[in-house]
């Protein structure tokens, strides 16, 4: 039997949720923000002619993307991966953690939002190599760096239990099997789509 992965000191369980997801005066993301998220990287992977059958959300959490992903890619199989006790008893999702996650099949999609940095360096570099390995085509990553606290994210509603590295952090170990195609969207790297050159990121 696996060991538990370890997580920054925070307890993924219904406090956590109603605090961060349910409570509409602390909540971290709306339905709308998740919505515009799903549109994104659906037209993304359109315009660059990658086709999505399937998708993996590591770490759904409540499943936001879910519902989203039923309106962006409509013909898109969901399967939700989460490591809370708490959410895959109310919500059914598979039991797992994307550090060591060995589905039978791959997934066109996979999604990572908002988890790497709950995971320490190593689990977190565990995760990002095991990410190649889950997805056979596309991923979209987003995790809180140091610029992000520092600048962007509004703290009160920022759960500060966390690891916060640099972005160069990740995208280093990223670019080892995908190459960026922007916005958080990734191509392993022996995918063929086609980018105009000046739609590259730099």
């Amino acid at each position: 039997m696996n060991k538990p992965v370890p997580i920054a000191g925070t307890a993924f369980d219904s406090a956590y949720f109603r605090k961060f997801y349910f409570n509409a005066a602390t909540r971290v993301t709306t339905a709308a923000e998740m919505l515009g998220r799903a549109r994104l990287i659906a037209a993304i992977l359109r315009h660059a002619q990658v086709s999505v059958r399937s998708i993996l959300d590591a770490g759904c959490g409540i499943g936001m993307l879910r519902k989203a992903f039923a309106e962006a890619l409509p013909r898109a199989r969901y399967e939700g991966l989460e490591t809370s006790d708490y959410l895959c008893a109310r919500y059914a999702w598979t039991r797992g953690s994307v550090v060591d996650f060995a589905p039978r099949r791959v997934s066109d999609l996979v999604i990572c939002y908002d988890v790497l940095q709950y995971l320490d360096d190593a689990h977190a570099s565990r995760a990002i190599a095991n990410l190649a390995t889950l997805t056979g085509a596309a991923l979209y990553v987003s995790a809180l760096t140091r610029e992000d606290w520092r600048t962007n994210c509004d703290r009160s509603r920022t759960d500060r239990a966390v690891h916060l590295r640099s972005g160069e952090w990740y995208r280093r170990r990223l670019r080892k099997r995908f190459n960026h195609v922007g916005f958080g969207v990734w191509l392993r790297k022996d995918v063929t789509a086609i980018l105009w050159d000046m739609e590259r990121p730099g």
